[in-house]
């Protein structure tokens, strides 16, 4: 989930190339999982300005998990998974995928971002924005506006995929007071600028850039959004944290030899940066949210449950 729709894994490598993003695809399937009696549970949240913003809450208690989707992905990521032996089929509805298993313990809401599509290709019901955004911008500025807007009360415990990490981490950094936890997926991190080439790092930015065909679609300004972390304040210590990361290579296609081992360097100094717990046995691709849904929402529950009790590590 770094810059365009979910990698799932039929069109991984074509998505993953162009913007790394969403560990899910882009196939015909149905709509997020509604509640109980058959109701659609989102609905569009005014943040002024002429705008809204799509938002999916469920469940009660405190503090509230948000989840943030990859670039190019809406909130419906967290409600589908796919067939971890046919890591290849489209993802369908779930109640045991993330935001059903976590609503379960606690309040838990997921928004769809301007220019971001759902997994059955259609867009969003969220009000576009001109691009590219940072995470900032149409980042962290609209995720604090829509959950004030909704009324949903902090603190929050934040869950990043891929490019949604840049966001839930700079929201981390920038809003301490309002942060509880902080959990990423796969994520993507200011690092990955270190740890790939400087060829790679070009190549990946040009293809991100040319894979917007001006019709409103996410895209992500990596390196602005790598200047705004580095420019934020530290992450709080004491902060509970965990980093999850893919076990099954894959590759961002640009050239210069294999780019899994930056990856993976990048996510080691995640951690690090974090002082987080590592989970690096995850029997999954980029994709680890529908992939492995039961064991993000137990990673989350493990922060959920440090931050109620007040613990760091």
């Amino acid at each position: 989930m770094l810059g365009s729709r979910p990698v799932r894994t039929r069109h991984a490598s074509a998505v993953v190339t162009l913007a790394l993003s969403l560990a899910l695809c882009a196939g015909a399937v149905p709509m997020a999982a509604a509640d109980d009696d058959g109701a659609d549970p989102a609905r569009p949240v005014d943040i002024g300005g002429g705008r809204r913003v799509t938002l999916d809450c469920r469940g009660s208690g405190s503090p509230t998990v948000v989840l943030v989707s990859g670039a190019g992905g809406a909130s419906d990521e967290w409600t589908h998974s796919v067939d971890a032996a046919r890591p290849e089929a489209e993802p369908r509805p779930d109640p045991s995928a993330v935001l059903p298993e976590v609503a379960r313990f606690t309040r838990v809401c997921a928004y769809d971002r301007p220019g971001t599509t759902r997994l059955d290709g259609t867009p969003n019901r969220s009000t576009p924005v001109t691009g590219p955004t940072t995470a900032a911008a149409a980042g962290v500025e609209d995720l604090r506006a829509t959950l004030a807007a909704a009324g949903e009360h902090p603190p929050y415990v934040l869950v990043g995929a891929s490019w949604g990490a840049m966001i839930a981490s700079l929201y981390a950094r920038t809003e301490p007071a309002r942060t509880a936890g902080l959990v990423t997926v796969d994520g993507a991190s200011p690092f990955l600028k270190d740890t790939l080439t400087p060829a790679q790092w070009t190549t990946w930015m040009d293809r991100i850039r040319s894979a917007n065909p001006g019709k409103g679609v996410e895209t992500p300004d990596y390196p602005a959004a790598v200047t705004e972390l580095r420019a934020a304040p530290a992450p709080p210590r004491g902060l509970p944290a965990v980093v999850l990361t893919s076990d099954r290579p894959w590759d961002l296609a640009v050239g210069g030899g294999s780019t899994w081992p930056a990856w993976l360097a990048a996510q080691r100094r995640l951690a690090g940066e974090l002082r987080a717990r590592h989970v690096s046995d995850t029997d999954s691709g980029h994709g680890i949210a529908v992939e492995r849904p039961r064991l993000v929402a137990r990673e989350i529950h493990d922060v959920f449950e440090r931050a109620r009790a007040g613990q760091g590590r």
